[in-house]
């Protein structure tokens, strides 16, 4: 009796092994599925999804483009010279209105789709194009930059996430940058147009800003012809779509490597969330915050966001010929477009750079140029001879102090586009599937506060620090963002967005993902290694 049982024993062990031995192998195979989709060339439809999508970030950079043209050229078009606290409330006001959009669109991306709040967002810009273009009192005009602030918060929310969604992963961080490289278009084209209508007497300020009304327009229509992101797709349970958009995105992949990509993000979706697809707000929001693998996840891209606003960037976007004036440029405005310029060229560089040599070696020189420029203009700004008090030259002649000083804005400039102008928006892949649009939406959530911060004291640090004071501040403030950045940051490139949730399990994962890493490379080149 004793022999049969041990026998019968013996053949369930057997059986046991046998089924894990077979789970192992269809896990090998869907992995080397999953593997040979990602390798697959992207689709020139995904390239045209993504160039759409962020004609989104063109509405930031409009914005942030126009107001430093219109800040110098309005006078007394509605109805009196603007003073200095009056000249930040409609510069941050616009940041307060995209504060709001973002957490509208981060609240309904997850139950209606990405799609939808870019629609809205739509929407409301070409509403507040119009309220400013027709303002001749200050009061509407506040209200108009605050309702395009709506606008302007959803589509910086929602369209990095939806590119970073249907990227395919070696192409991810390009995609990603077209959107940015769509900002600093934005603000470049505005620079131009401001500059060209600076001449026109009166009201030719209402002309650039109604042009404006244009982008969200063409958006709205081209949107109509893409499809909705898979994993948003998957989430809800319409698995059809979601393969057909698939095969759009990677139009020589086979039937099974498609499945495969869809149960590997069904598979992250039930992982992450359990029962609990449909929780509230509060729950996801508190989920956040208590899982402590998500919570250094939102934190470092909260963190690279924080960075990108707090570092100055933005003063030199809305007061960049207020600046150049202060510093004895003559044409200020034109002198404007060469900052817009050197943004949008090195964006261009960011983008054909972020996959190849990956985010954080990027961030790490990229910031410590940033604080260095900002240090060396902080000095030059001590020898032009500036009354802090009214913020006006004490005498005509400023001579190499102001050149040292456009040089430094120059090359700050180049740092911050080529790095973590992009980079901050390509964070959104740090952060979990199931929290994605609250995460993302906190992100935003920190750039809109953070540049209302910015965009707010400006002026008013000038003249209580002396401009040396506050482009010492923004200095210390990048360098503080640097060590962050060597501590904290992991290189995920490469990585699918299933991988990168596996990151932060270890830690800040920056020694995990270089790992990782390593691993996917070795694994990548056995296949070619046995066809030798």
């Amino acid at each position: 009796m004793s022999t049969i049982n041990n026998k019968e024993f013996k053949d369930v062990k057997d059986d046991v092994f046998i089924d894990k031995l077979e789970k192992v192998d269809t896990f090998s195979d869907e992995q080397a599925e999953l593997d040979n989709i990602e390798t697959t060339a992207a689709s020139k439809a995904a390239w045209l999804i993504a160039m759409t999508v962020s004609i989104g970030g063109f509405l930031f950079g409009y914005d942030t483009g126009y107001i430093s043209s219109v800040l110098v050229t309005i006078g007394t078009s509605l109805g009196h010279e603007l003073s200095t606290s009056e000249q930040e409330l409609v510069t941050s006001i616009t940041s307060g209105g995209a504060l709001v959009g973002a957490v509208f669109a981060g609240l309904v991306a997850d139950k209606y789709g990405r799609k939808m709040p870019i629609y809205a967002a739509c929407v409301v810009f070409v509403i507040g194009t119009l309220l400013q273009a027709a303002a001749f009192h200050l009061p509407q005009f506040a209200i108009g930059r605050f309702v395009v602030g709506l606008g302007v918060g959803s589509a910086a929310c929602i369209c990095p996430l939806f590119i970073a969604e249907i990227s395919p992963m070696r192409y991810r961080g390009r995609m990603v940058a077209f959107n940015n490289m769509s900002v600093t278009l934005g603000q470049l084209i505005a620079s131009g147009i401001g500059a060209g209508f600076a001449h026109v007497k009166g009201d030719g300020w209402r002309a650039t800003v109604a042009i404006g009304g244009a982008p969200p327009i063409i958006l709205a229509v081209l949107l109509y012809f893409c499809p909705e992101s898979p994993r948003q797709l998957v989430a809800h349970g319409r698995m059809e779509l979601a393969e057909a958009c698939l095969l759009k995105i990677y139009p020589t992949s086979t039937t099974q490597m498609r499945q495969a990509k869809i149960r590997s993000i069904e598979a992250s979706i039930h992982e992450q969330t359990g029962s609990m697809a449909d929780e509230s707000l509060w729950k996801t929001t508190k989920r956040i915050f208590t899982t402590p693998a998500t919570a250094r996840a939102v934190f470092t891209a909260c963190a690279i966001m924080a960075i990108s606003q707090l570092g100055g960037f933005n003063t030199l976007m809305y007061y960049s010929a207020t600046l150049f004036g202060l510093v004895g440029f003559s044409n200020a405005t034109a002198v404007a477009i060469v900052v817009s310029g050197t943004n949008f060229l090195f964006s261009i560089v960011n983008l054909v750079l972020v996959d190849r040599f990956g985010r954080r070696a990027i961030l790490k020189v990229t910031v410590l140029g940033m604080a260095i420029c900002m240090l060396i203009a902080a000095v030059s700004f001590h020898y032009i001879p500036i009354n802090a008090k009214t913020l006006e030259l004490t005498r005509d002649v400023t001579g190499w102090p102001a050149i040292m000083v456009l040089i430094c804005i120059i090359c700050y400039v180049a740092f911050f586009s080529s790095g973590v102008a992009t980079i901050a928006w390509i964070g959104t892949e740090l952060i979990p599937t199931e929290v994605r649009a609250v995460g993302t939406m906190l992100n935003t959530v920190t750039c809109w506060s953070t540049n209302i911060i910015i965009a707010s004291t400006f002026l008013s640090m000038m003249k209580a620090f002396t401009p040396s004071g506050a482009f010492g501040f923004y200095a210390g403030i990048c360098l503080a963002g640097w060590i962050l950045i060597i501590l904290c940051y992991p290189e995920v490139s490469g990585l699918t967005l299933e991988e990168i949730q596996d990151v932060f399990s270890h830690g800040f994962g920056v020694r995990y993902a270089k790992q990782l890493r390593k691993e996917r490379k070795l694994a990548a080149q056995e296949p070619a290694n046995e066809k030798i």
